[in-house]
């Protein structure tokens, strides 16, 4: 198996948005007088930000997004970042303008109306740099705000406040990841296994379907990464028990293995051969040792984001006899940064066909990750994996975004037909 690169950068390339933003000057409605700031702010109240309006010049598939903030006399500026809607090189796009004579902070944006997606305010009210410079953004980076007129959030990952969100009435609705009263409910333990491979004990969650006995038929499995995220913060084991209830998909086992932290994550999840190790010979046996759960590598799914979606199908790569299904969502194919980039895609480009199922998503919106994704997606054709599914989303680099699209990757690969009854987009 060929080595990974290593001591590789720990962060993405540094690339500068390939295209401008599709930024409006105005909102898409009338902004009030001076005198008439009560009543608009009573509006925004009841409706909720940011408000949507049509935008005629671009049809009626798009719409202007206005993202608010109300000043004070000692606000300086506001920046607004949806997630993947800005560029970093160029932060002052990304500022709010103040209606003349009011506290009306404003920035509007053109988006196609199937557009979602977390985004975060930062709000300069003194005691900061001059602005304009390198230390005035990096300063305003820590100024963050909460929202407070969209009561929509998620929690944030690796905590703090709860990110707020914003969804379009084209986007995918998300209505399966919501308690449901009256049907059977799994499960959910937590454990900790003492890992060989990795030199220290790992934390995890184990999601037990409703009605599981010691002579249940084995269970499929799904292992899905980032387990302190998906199940203390955003609770899937609500989607796994709506998904099953419908008979959307079988009834399986879940486990979640805890990222530990930051650093640990960029360690364990860039294509480590001591992390596939843990997954194989110590968590899954630990797992089996206690549930009837299956070892048939095209009933096993592994999931993951980012760097996560990038060791989901590494697993798959390096492990094929137990990952039979890699359900990979905006993966960071391109890694690393610097000598040998996208070194998964040209292991893959070498390597005859493995019996694995890909599923593979992106959001529209990363223009970092895209190019590589476009790439393995092309790679993965010519080497035969004709049953790939390949889905780009009207997001960013988001859970708002991969709630829906892991939720579609489950059913696609676990149903009855699987991948090779959907089409790729």
């Amino acid at each position: 198996m060929p080595v990974p690169p290593q001591d590789a950068p720990n962060h993405p390339p540094r690339l500068a948005r390939p295209d401008a933003l599709p930024r409006l000057l105005g909102p898409g409605f009338a902004l009030p007088a001076p005198d008439g700031t009560g009543d608009f702010w009573a509006g925004v109240r009841r409706r909720g930000t940011p408000l949507v309006a049509p935008d005629p010049a671009a049809g009626a598939e798009h719409v202007a997004v206005t993202f608010l903030w109300r000043g004070t006399d000692r606000t300086r500026a506001v920046q607004v970042l949806p997630n993947k809607l800005a560029d970093p090189r160029d932060p002052g796009a990304n500022l709010m303008e103040r209606a003349p004579g009011t506290d009306i902070w404003h920035w509007t944006v053109r988006l196609r109306h199937d557009w979602r997606g977390t985004y975060d305010l930062f709000v300069d009210e003194g005691g900061g740099p001059e602005p304009g410079g390198a230390d005035y953004w990096r300063w305003l980076r820590t100024q963050r705000r909460t929202d407070p007129h969209n009561t929509r959030a998620l929690p944030r990952r690796w905590g703090g406040e709860p990110v707020p969100y914003a969804e379009l009435s084209g986007a995918p609705a998300a209505v399966d990841w919501e308690p449901r009263p009256g049907i059977p409910r799994g499960t959910v333990s937590e454990h900790t296994v003492h890992s060989g491979h990795l030199g220290a004990d790992r934390r995890f969650w184990l999601y037990q379907p409703p009605g599981t006995a010691p002579e249940t038929t084995e269970l499929p499995v799904l292992v899905l990464l980032d387990g302190e995220h998906w199940q203390p913060r955003l609770g899937v084991a609500h989607l796994l028990d709506n998904l099953i209830a419908d008979g959307r998909i079988p009834p399986l086992a879940a486990v979640l293995p805890d990222s530990v932290d930051a650093g640990t994550r960029w360690t364990d999840l860039t294509c480590r051969p001591e992390y596939v190790g843990f997954l194989t010979d110590e968590l899954l046996p630990w797992v089996a040792g206690r549930l009837p759960v299956t070892g048939d590598p095209a009933r096993t799914v592994i999931a993951g984001q980012s760097l996560g979606g990038l060791t989901a199908a590494y697993a798959a790569f390096a492990a094929p006899h137990r990952f039979g299904n890699a359900l990979a969502q905006s993966g960071s194919f391109w890694w690393p940064e610097g000598p040998e980039p996208e070194w998964l895609t040209a292991r893959l480009t070498e390597a005859p066909r493995l019996p694995v199922r890909f599923w593979l998503s992106f959001g529209e919106q990363e223009w970092v990750a895209l190019p590589a994704a476009r790439r393995l997606r092309a790679t993965l054709a010519t080497a035969g994996y004709d049953d790939t599914v390949y889905r780009e989303f009207n997001g960013g680099h988001d859970y708002l975004c991969w709630r829906t699209e892991l939720a579609d990757g489950l059913v696609g690969l676990l149903s009855p037909g699987g991948a090779t009854a959907r089409t790729a987009a």
